[in-house]
């Protein structure tokens, strides 16, 4: 099984055009992600994935490996199985889909995932991260999207809302999810191939496609936070942390 890191990556953004290409310290911030995760353990590959030729020489001109894959990508997802059938990826073979705003992502936190994969009583094909908000401006913020799994680590459900909601207390962990995934060749295509379902429409949250058709998503908690970036205010924000 070969493991293949994909950085889906898009000009055009209603809130922020050509995000990718801001800089954040001299470098473009796909960049700073695509140099953080050739740090992390247990990949074979890094390719920035993306149908915009601005961002394509950009990350050639930095020296990084890119797949240009069609217009029509409807998703985040289809961008991922456009990719990795184009680079010839088997249905076995794993795929990381990191999202290209997350320039601070620790190549811990992406090892961490691949690691899910090697467990023995591994009976899931797609994976993710979260981490426990501390923050407590991100409780009620749709931006932080929630996330809540069962005792073993499966997904139960991601929303926009506060999740779970204490009635009587509100001393309890909440953990926000983090734009990082797994998942097999094989999965992927299936994936691609679902009618987008109601609660994914009414969240706008790709995830709940997949346990609206039944798939079983492993979770796990990171010690790292990693901040996207959706605003050019954000740029600031990680100049000072990086600085």
């Amino acid at each position: 099984m070969s493991v293949t890191l994909l950085i889906p990556a898009r000009y055009g953004s209603q809130r922020f055009a050509g995000k990718p290409l801001a800089l954040i310290k001299g470098k473009p911030m796909i960049q700073h992600v695509y140099e953080r995760a050739s740090q992390a353990s247990g990949i074979d590959n890094v390719y920035v994935a993306t149908d915009d030729e601005r961002i394509q020489a950009a990350v050639e001109d930095f020296g990084g490996q890119v797949v240009m894959t069609g217009a029509e990508a409807e998703s985040g997802t289809d961008r991922i199985d456009d990719a990795s059938t184009q680079l010839g990826l088997v249905e076995d073979d794993l795929i990381i889909n990191l999202q290209g705003d997350q320039p601070l992502v620790n190549p811990e936190t992406i090892s961490q995932i691949v690691e899910l994969f090697d467990r023995p009583d591994c009976d899931f094909e797609m994976a993710t991260l979260g981490y426990e908000i501390t923050d407590e401006s991100e409780l009620d913020d749709p931006k932080h999207v929630k996330m809540v799994f069962d005792d073993k680590g499966y997904a139960l459900y991601f929303s926009r809302a506060k999740i779970p909601y204490g009635r009587d207390t509100s001393d309890y962990p909440v953990y926000k999810h983090l734009g990082i995934y797994a998942y097999t060749k094989r999965f992927v295509s299936r994936f691609s191939s679902l009618p987008v379902g109601r609660l994914e429409s009414l969240e706008k949250l790709e995830q709940l496609r997949a346990l609206e058709n039944g798939m079983k998503i492993m979770t796990a908690i990171s010690k790292y936070d990693s901040p996207e970036v959706d605003t050019k205010e954000d740029i600031e924000i990680c100049e000072s942390k990086l600085a």
